[in-house]
């Protein structure tokens, strides 16, 4: 359609969801083929979809993030938004959703509701778009559909029902009994009183008043429909494709006096560099347009504007309210970022937010010369998936990058090494352990070497044991047993000694030391003589001390279904945890424990495994605390080079 013709309300955005494995890249390519919008369908399998083509896609057969394609059907313009099923990439399922306006829910015919069919409904439902259902892959020997059908019901309650669209091989209103073609309709019409009340009084209703009852019903969340087929044989595209003309919403344009827009996603392109990917909220944008950032409070021109298609750019000379479009070397422009015409009283925005991420990994440059590029690296691909995080742990010498898990961190470095051409490698966090002592002693620390010349002679005696505090220093001396110019040498000898304690190398912390008694040499004394006398006192006070281990643990807490409770307090337990509270919050059960942040490296994928997906978790840090004996001598022995 030329864009002279084009109107908002023959758009219609659709985002595809579900479970990974449902089908929805495939359902994607089967509806554009199906539509004459590509000329030949592929195949996961073989890495050749219109839709993924990342390398990182194409060779691992899963969709790693959002993709847009358009077609056409009966005078309506389809953008249709393919997500990834994938958990470890659900932010852009999240972003997806807030680009359309409708969403169809996928789910395999044989495997049925999935935890990604119910985060799917989950995230739709809290941010009230109207969505159908439709149960793919029918032509497998193992599906099912009425049983599909019912635990769609069951799990989404009654607004799920199958849904009458022209086109369909058996009206499911007519094939329905009495009672429920009744229940059906009435439920449908809800949304009219003056259709309901015609019904009642026995009066027709005809196909176009009860598709624009269908619309209606569908909008305000009264009805969920129900379509099957097949993206493979292509059975039910057509019907599919009726829906969305006729059940789901053109967008819904506010006036705001001109043109206004919003960046929802930025991709680094290798051949363009950053490109925005946005939404037109308001007006008509054009390309050359000059349009104001309200965020960043600057101008920046649309030299060429775009409708994304699969991999390719299509110049379009205008976007109407409610298209989604892309341009590029926007210059100082980022993901959220709310752009209008100038003079227009707007405001900008709020970011989207995300689940934070959990699994946590120290990332450090493969080559000396991928040092200074890192930095710059990393945060132009966390603008490109706002769902990472970087850390600077003060322990660890490296950032520490966060993701969903295994399979985002993975993603993360090929693609580094592909669009920006830095070469990383993973490591596991170190944890921060530390180690204090648990009684007061008295030590000496003696310095005395004689070379040719003059020698070098520092004495002190400290008195070391725990406090309350991280680090308390204590000048006891009266007299000049110990020169006043020397002392702040002293300590400063302490402290380096504590950057390393006498059990495994770890940090020292919460010691008071006081400096009690020394003696000096009128030649031969230095402030680094008694630096080294500091450092032998305290190291060998510590060894008599008690010394020992502390770990840190954190305040986790984790939000699972209330049946899966006992398995992951259960497993909370293993990881030498404590349970602190529970509680129950609608369906949820919320458990609140301490465990040792040792036990938690691998909790966010462990997680998942034992829930299957359907349980998530926050952790802060809590607190240090003394090590089992086991344990610590466990890490001690580990600490020491072998021989």
């Amino acid at each position: 359609m030329a864009d002279q013709e084009r109107r908002s309300d023959q758009i219609r955005n659709v985002v595809l969801l579900g479970h990974s494995g449902a089908g929805k890249t495939t359902l994607a390519e089967a509806l554009l083929h199906r539509a004459g919008a590509i000329e030949r369908r592929g195949r996961v399998e073989d890495g050749n979809t219109f839709l993924d083509t990342e390398p990182e896609e194409v060779h691992r057969h899963i969709s790693l993030g959002l993709a847009l394609a358009h077609f056409s059907w009966k005078g309506k313009e389809i953008t249709l938004i393919s997500t990834p099923g994938y958990l470890d990439f659900s932010a852009d399922a999240r972003i997806g959703v807030e680009m359309a306006d409708s969403a169809i829910v996928v789910v395999d015919a044989a495997a049925g509701v999935q935890v990604g069919t119910e985060q799917a409904v989950a995230r739709l439902e809290e941010c009230h778009r109207p969505y159908l259902f439709f149960i793919n892959k029918t032509d497998r020997d193992n599906a099912d559909c009425a049983r599909v059908t019912a635990q769609l019901k069951e799990a989404f309650g009654r607004t799920v029902m199958e849904a009458m669209v022209p086109g369909m091989e058996q009206d499911l209103f007519d094939a329905a009994d009495s009672a429920g073609r009744q229940a059906l309709m009435e439920t449908v019409l809800e949304a009219d009183d003056e259709l309901l009340t015609r019904y009642l009084d026995g009066e027709e209703i005809s196909a176009p008043e009860l598709h624009r009852a269908m619309a209606e019903a569908v909008a305000l969340g009264t009805v969920r429909p129900v379509l099957v087929g097949s993206a493979l044989t292509g059975k039910g595209l057509d019907a599919l494709c009726q829906a969305i003309v006729d059940c789901l919403p053109a967008p819904k344009i506010e006036d705001l006096g001109g043109t206004v827009v919003r960046v929802l996603k930025t991709i680094s392109d290798p051949f363009v560099g950053h490109l925005n990917i946005f939404r037109v909220l308001s007006g008509t944008l054009k390309s050359d347009q000059h349009l104001d950032n309200l965020n960043r409070h600057r101008s920046e021109r649309f030299s060429q504007v775009f409708r994304l298609h699969g991999k390719t750019k299509q110049p379009a000379s205008e976007l109407v309210a409610g298209e989604i479009g892309a341009v590029a070397k926007l210059q100082d422009t980022s993901t959220w970022d709310t752009l209008a015409e100038s003079g227009l009283k707007v405001s900008p925005l709020p970011a989207l937010s995300f689940p934070k991420a959990q699994y946590k990994m120290a990332v450090h440059p493969a080559t000396d010369a991928d040092e200074e590029k890192l930095s710059p690296a990393l945060a132009r691909l966390l603008e490109e998936d706002p769902s990472l995080t970087i850390e600077h742990p003060a322990h660890i010498q490296a950032p520490v990058i966060a993701g969903y898990g295994e399979l985002h961190l993975d993603v993360l470095v090929e693609r580094l090494k592909r669009k920006v051409g830095v070469g990383v490698r993973l490591e596991a966090l170190a944890v921060a352990y530390q180690e204090t002592l648990r009684q007061t002693v008295k030590a000496e620390g003696k310095h005395k070497k004689q070379t040719g010349g003059h020698g070098q002679y520092g004495h002190v005696w400290l008195e070391v044991g725990p406090s309350s505090e991280p680090f308390e220093w204590v000048d006891k001396i009266f007299g000049g047993s110990v020169p006043l110019q020397y002392r702040p040498a002293v300590e400063k000898g302490v402290h380096e000694a504590m950057a390393e304690g006498v059990l495994a190398g770890f940090p020292v912390t919460g010691v008071k030391v006081a400096l009690v008694d020394g003696s000096d040499h009128p030649v031969d004394s230095s402030e680094m003589a008694f630096k080294l006398a500091g450092i032998l006192a305290f190291r060998a006070a510590a060894e008599k001390a008690r010394p020992v281990l502390l770990e840190p643990v954190m305040d986790v807490t984790v939000t699972c279904p209330e049946h899966l409770m006992g398995d992951v307090i259960g497993d909370l337990n293993r990881r030498r945890g404590r349970v602190m509270g529970m509680e129950t919050v609608g369906t949820k059960a919320v458990v609140k424990a301490h465990v040792p942040a040792a036990e938690l490296a691998r909790y966010a994928i462990d997680l998942r495994s034992l829930t299957g997906g359907r349980a998530s978790f926050e952790q802060q840090f809590h607190d240090y605390e003394e090590v089992p004996d086991p344990v610590a001598r466990t890490i001690i022995a580990n600490s020491r080079p072998s021989a």
